[in-house]
């Protein structure tokens, strides 16, 4: 299994970080996993800011020259995996801004006649580790479950991804926020996990 992790914080001193080493520890002594890649879209310099004029039109995006490389990491990939804060009840601009980018029609989805088109990315797994300073129900109580439904309808499920697994870590700010303990989770499922 070819594991893609797609790292976003600008900081490399973060919990984040953190658990960015834990899914890579794991992954490591998985023997399922056969290769691994992180793309750190900070560390990248990736430019999430989507251009759109006479030259660049959104229709060719999938074909985009300079997104080739990226576009070849998820092809790559069985299994997706997003390390991130939640910054306002959703990821950060850095990772939506990719999420635009790469997710184009043509790469990661073909319209075709009826209400949803025909998911390019089939077959793929897609797990989000993502941490937050608020409790931890507080996306589900008091957001109507916004920051998953938006990543596994809104966009996995849009471009056939059907396996999508959150770990959504509240209270990460608090001296009581069992850092280790959740640490400890996410090793373990990554050292175990199919």
């Amino acid at each position: 299994m070819n594991t893609l992790v797609i790292y976003t914080h600008p900081n490399h001193q973060s919990l984040s970080y953190a658990f960015l080493q834990e899914v890579l520890r794991g992954s490591r002594e998985n023997e399922a996993v056969t290769d691994i890649q992180v793309l750190d879209l900070y560390g990248e310099g990736f430019d999430p800011v989507l251009v759109f004029n006479e030259q660049k039109r959104r229709r060719d995006m999938h074909s985009d020259p300079g997104l080739a490389k990226y576009r070849e990491q998820l092809s790559w990939a069985d299994r997706i995996v997003l390390v991130y804060p939640i910054w306002w009840g959703r990821p950060p601009a850095m990772l939506m801004g990719y999420i635009d980018k790469m997710f184009a029609s043509g790469f990661a989805y073909r319209d075709k006649s009826g209400l949803l088109p025909e998911g390019l990315l089939k077959g793929k797994s897609v797990v989000c580790i993502s941490v937050m300073k608020g409790p931890a129900h507080y996306p589900l109580l008091w957001l109507g479950n916004a920051h998953k439904m938006l990543m596994r309808k809104a966009l996995f499920n849009f471009v056939g991804i059907r396996k999508v697994k959150f770990f959504e870590f509240g209270s990460m700010e608090s001296p009581r926020g069992k850092h280790a303990r959740k640490l400890e989770q996410v090793y373990r499922y990554f050292k175990t996990a199919r």
